[in-house]
């Protein structure tokens, strides 16, 4: 009883705050994420107030925040969309995953870590945060716009790349032979590509699953059939070593009509509780005593993301015959890193590869997911500024 009273005090206690940190993001014309992250600093370990009754809790609801971000994205689109989208940006998967894993692979091998951590750390600058960038093209009204198809082909591609990656990074610290490594990659990609194919080829059937559109709208049997459906596909994903975001991604895809609005209006308050609860977990998660001795090199390696990621994006926006400032709009929102990066540092942390990487990680991680939402809301401003200051030097 004592330790359930004191999980409903933190809990809260977390929840109010976060009410008063969103308000103040909106009177400041701002994302809530980085205020989220920093209160998380706070109530995590080595912070002001350290929660520990409610840690488990949140850290469950953090993992379903994520789910929600990508399937409430997914509902956004269509299959076909999706299909298509994939095809035009091959090429800037490509280029985004060579030009931003580059920076952390030259990190390592500079600080002498050898090939195995430039691997990983390769891994933890190259990927963006789903969840982050989810939920700041919805903060920022810009789902409709032209280049957010763009930037979730370049997300999905990242998360088809991390299908492979993580099979083959688990194998390498575990020091699996290459038959066992590679059977490993096999499953894995079957499981995604199974997935892929039903969510592409049998969107009517998945669709009837969660609510027949024929019927009369039940808002109570659609939201436990559609939260229900992606927490599944989710689960099945990570124990097959599958992004559990791009499964609940795909859910969404493969819902569509009438019942894919429906469930977007019902799951919309689910998602931005836990959301929330995503961004404080994030933050809990990083002790502020370690943020300072990485905080150079991190601070180095997060002005090269930023700049890899605007290439990134400008690129596959300029590709997709998308005007300027869209270009860099999407640049700009691919620019945080998030769950993916964590996930990466704590699998080569937890098998003792080199101490110094988690530190690292973190540092970097937490300044990335503060300057994410900031660079996608102020480069529009920016940029016109530098139009402005360009056109009165010009004769």
């Amino acid at each position: 009883m004592h330790s359930t009273a004191t999980t409903f005090l933190e809990l809260g206690g977390i929840l109010f705050c976060l009410g008063v940190l969103g308000h103040l993001a909106l009177r400041i014309s701002v994302s809530p994420i980085p205020l989220y992250l920093v209160g998380g600093l706070a109530f995590g370990r080595g912070g002001l107030l350290p929660l520990g009754a409610s840690e488990e809790f949140i850290g469950v609801g953090a993992e379903i925040g994520v789910v929600l971000l990508l399937l409430t994205l997914g509902l956004e689109y269509t299959a076909d969309e999706l299909l298509s989208g994939l095809r035009r940006q091959a090429p800037a998967g490509v280029l985004d995953l060579a030009l931003n894993a580059t920076p952390g692979v030259v990190a390592a091998f500079l600080l002498g870590w050898g090939p195995t951590a430039a691997v990983v750390l390769g891994g933890v600058t190259a990927i963006s945060s789903s969840g982050i960038i989810a939920k700041v093209l919805g903060d920022l009204g810009r789902l409709g716009n032209r280049e957010t198809p763009v930037v979730l082909s370049v997300l999905v591609l990242e998360d088809l790349a991390m299908a492979v990656y993580l099979p083959v990074l688990t194998a390498l610290l575990a020091h699996h032979t290459f038959v066992r490594g590679s059977l490993t990659v096999a499953i894995a990609l079957g499981v995604l590509v199974a997935v892929l194919y039903i969510a592409l080829r049998h969107s009517e059937k998945v669709t009837r699953l969660v609510f027949n559109p024929k019927a009369h709208r039940n808002d109570e049997i659609l939201l436990l059939r559609a939260l229900g459906l992606a927490l599944f596909v989710a689960g099945v994903a990570q124990r097959m070593q599958v992004s559990a975001a791009v499964g609940a991604f795909l859910v969404g895809i493969a819902l569509s009509g009438p019942v894919a609005e429906g469930a977007e209006e019902v799951l919309r308050p689910l998602r931005d509780l836990f959301a929330a609860v995503f961004f404080v977990f994030f933050g809990m998660q990083t002790d502020p005593a370690e943020i300072p001795p990485a905080l150079l090199t991190g601070s180095l390696l997060a002005i090269a993301g930023v700049a890899t990621k605007v290439m990134t994006g400008w690129w596959a926006a300029r590709s997709a015959g998308i005007g300027t400032m869209g270009r860099f709009r999407a640049g700009a929102a691919l620019v945080a890193r998030g769950e993916f990066s964590i996930v990466i540092a704590g699998l080569a942390v937890a098998a003792g590869l080199e101490p110094r990487l988690g530190p690292l990680a973190a540092c970097y991680v937490l300044l990335m997911a503060v300057l994410g939402p900031l660079a996608a809301r102020f480069v529009e401003p920016v940029i016109r500024t530098a139009r402005r200051l360009q056109a009165a030097r010009s004769p």
